[in-house]
């Protein structure tokens, strides 16, 4: 059995300041000494303004560190190939700085949406529309982190792009990489729409499963796993964040399944 990763006590968030930011922040707060970086401060926790854009503004933050838990992308899934553009290169500087301050885990905030086309297929677009007729919950394939990509946005292949380049650093540099396909977290942590009653990670579960990504054993070069709590209809293959990170999630979206929907905040 692999040992867990101990010690890593300094862990610098990247996008701190937003949505999915605060709740890390909060669920991490206890077990790590957290720095934090925004283009927006915020004095009262700390967080300092920084532009991933600009490596020369974020160096100085990673000195020190032992993780990086890298939020700083755009969220919207209408993201312009632009945008798209000015983000992969923010990727480029966070792992770049990483390495050069001797960082030691480096985590990602990817998507789900690198493989949203799926979305398109049966049984997956059945469950998005909240038909589930005919369909039995354990009878259906799980889409899992070694299917091909089939990204669904600019930002999804932006996302793409993203693991590509952790990968990179992984296996060139020698850093360890930890890519989180996430589902649907919102401010409200509940399910807006039908599909969320598939794709929800609430904030209890999403707090865990960074901190597995924390406490993962040193050997863990690289991995890519989804991110989604254990909703009745999910779709995305869990076992090996189960086997190589002991993830568990513990909620299930059907508990909301008589609340009211409200406009969707957060990642989709």
């Amino acid at each position: 059995m692999l040992a867990r990763l101990r010690g890593v006590a300094r862990v610098l968030i990247l996008g701190a300041a937003g949505m999915v930011g605060s709740v890390l922040w909060e669920g991490l707060a206890a077990n790590h000494s957290l720095r934090g970086l925004d283009r927006r401060r915020d004095r009262q926790r700390g967080i300092e303004r920084g532009d991933v854009r600009r490596l020369r503004s974020i160096g100085s933050a990673f000195e020190g560190v032992e993780a990086v838990v890298d939020l700083a992308t755009n969220p919207s899934l209408d993201l312009s190939w632009e945008d798209t553009h000015t983000d992969m290169w923010g990727r480029v500087n966070v792992l770049e700085a990483a390495r050069a301050n001797g960082v030691r885990r480096y985590v990602f905030a990817s998507s789900n949406h690198v493989t949203g086309l799926y979305e398109l297929d049966q049984p997956y677009a059945a469950i998005v529309a909240g038909d589930y007729e005919g369909l039995e919950p354990h009878s259906i394939p799980l889409i899992a982190p070694d299917w091909p990509i089939r990204p669904d946005s600019a930002y999804g292949v932006g996302k793409a792009f993203g693991e590509a380049t952790a990968r990179y650093y992984a296996e060139r540099h020698g850093l360890s990489c930890i890519c989180l396909r996430i589902g649907t977290v919102r401010a409200d942590d509940r399910p807006a729409d039908p599909r969320h009653f598939a794709t929800l990670l609430t904030h209890r579960d999403l707090g865990r499963l960074v901190e597995c990504t924390l406490e993962a054993p040193p050997e863990l070069r690289f991995g890519i796993y989804y991110g989604v709590s254990a909703n009745t209809w999910r779709f995305w293959n869990l076992t090996n964040a189960r086997e190589e990170l002991r993830f568990e999630p513990t909620d299930n979206a059907e508990r909301f399944r008589t609340g009211s929907a409200q406009e969707p905040r957060g990642l989709p």
